[in-house]
């Protein structure tokens, strides 16, 4: 069997829509990391203080077959083709613990 992870930057006020619909396509679960990030366009001051855009980092461990609809859904339900909305890429997983008790889960849906 084997995973990748997604990691998504989305803005906070996206977060929980984007892990309903990641739910809804086949995720399991995810983790949640806060975050704050600065693009391509400068941060924005007041006072001189810069006030950098709060952003949340979602991180879903997939298995491979799910990767491709789960990171289209991410997209859309983000509305990554607008600008300064949010980022997602994939990443290999070489190795895997913690997951034996849905592994016979995983194997059951794919025998199915």
């Amino acid at each position: 069997m084997r995973f990748k992870i997604i990691l998504a930057s989305v803005k906070c006020d996206l977060t929980d829509k984007i892990v309903d619909a990641a739910k809804a396509t086949g995720a399991t679960g995810a983790t949640i990391i806060h975050a704050r990030g600065t693009g391509i366009r400068e941060a924005k001051t007041f006072f001189g203080l810069s006030l950098e855009a709060q952003t949340d980092i979602i991180m879903f461990l997939l298995e491979e077959r799910l990767v491709a609809q789960v990171l289209e859904t991410i997209g859309k339900v983000g509305e990554f083709n607008k600008p300064g909305t949010g980022i997602a890429f994939v990443l290999p997983v070489d190795q895997v613990i913690g997951l034996e008790s849905q592994i016979e889960a995983f194997k059951k849906e794919v025998d199915n």
